[in-house]
């Protein structure tokens, strides 16, 4: 499957449609958000297996959200039913996709470790010694290599899983392909996906005042927008962009700007 590449203004153009898909049901947008960010915090206090569990599940919340934008983007009703879609659709391949980006995770600490940065690595895993900030600063201050790679592997890992849910969950493709997939669509659009997270970053911190309280209506936007950059950026053959009530190619549009 190939990957379009898009201009750098398809980075404002995604979080209009991710608003304009929002706006389409804001309540249950909130909602819904509010109880698969619930669910992954009450699976991840499990003792132990909590964070590899909640890293294995949650490829399969996010496909039933994505699932949820599909619906809206055809005129269809917005569900409670979507937050659990991904749990009747492909979830084994959902919950392998899980594993791969906890092997990766896991992977990328290894290196990390081998590269100088043991003590560093054991404070992000540990969530006892993270209270001490005189041990976190020393840690960090002698493992600069370490943490110059592990940020480029991370980096390389958060693209590969960018659009994977959404190219298992709806092209049908197998998840380690899904990977390459998106990590080329994600190497293809710098530009638009490097202005799309600025943006957000902005976003996110006038969403912090006062009291976090915009972070309700960021996050669903955030969801939305995202699917909105994997309909653009991989598109089919009926691919359009719905913007306030109106039907627009994403190439066309940006060319008359």
């Amino acid at each position: 499957m190939e990957a379009k590449q898009l201009k750098i203004a398809s980075g404002w153009l995604w979080i209009r449609q991710g608003i304009y898909l929002f706006k389409k049901s804001p309540i249950l947008w909130i909602v819904l958000t509010f109880m698969a960010i619930t669910s992954l915090i009450a699976i991840g206090s499990i003792p132990v297996i909590g964070d590899p569990l909640a890293t294995l599940f949650f490829p399969v919340l996010f496909s039933g959200l994505l699932q949820g934008c599909q619906a809206l983007e055809n005129d269809e009703e917005l569900e409670l039913a979507h937050l659990f879609a991904g749990f009747k659709m492909r979830t084994q391949q959902l919950v392998t996709l899980g594993g791969l980006n906890l092997v990766g995770q896991l992977s990328i600490f290894g290196v990390m470790m081998l590269t100088g940065g043991g003590a560093l690595v054991g404070i992000l895993m540990s969530g006892t010694q993270a209270q001490d900030p005189a041990m976190i600063t020393q840690a960090t201050m002698g493992a600069g290599f370490s943490i110059m790679i592990g940020l480029g592997l991370f980096t390389i890992l958060l693209m590969a899983t960018q659009f994977a849910p959404m190219l298992v969950t709806f092209n049908k493709i197998a998840p380690f392909e899904a990977l390459k997939i998106s990590l080329r669509g994600c190497l293809n659009n710098v530009g638009p996906l490097s202005a799309y997270g600025l943006m957000m970053v902005l976003f996110g911190l006038a969403a912090s005042m006062p009291m976090m309280l915009g972070w309700l209506i960021l996050l669903p936007i955030m969801i939305t927008s995202i699917y909105a950059a994997y309909r653009g950026i991989f598109p089919q053959e009926d691919t359009v962009a719905v913007i306030e009530g109106e039907v627009i190619d994403s190439e066309a549009s940006q060319d008359k700007r």
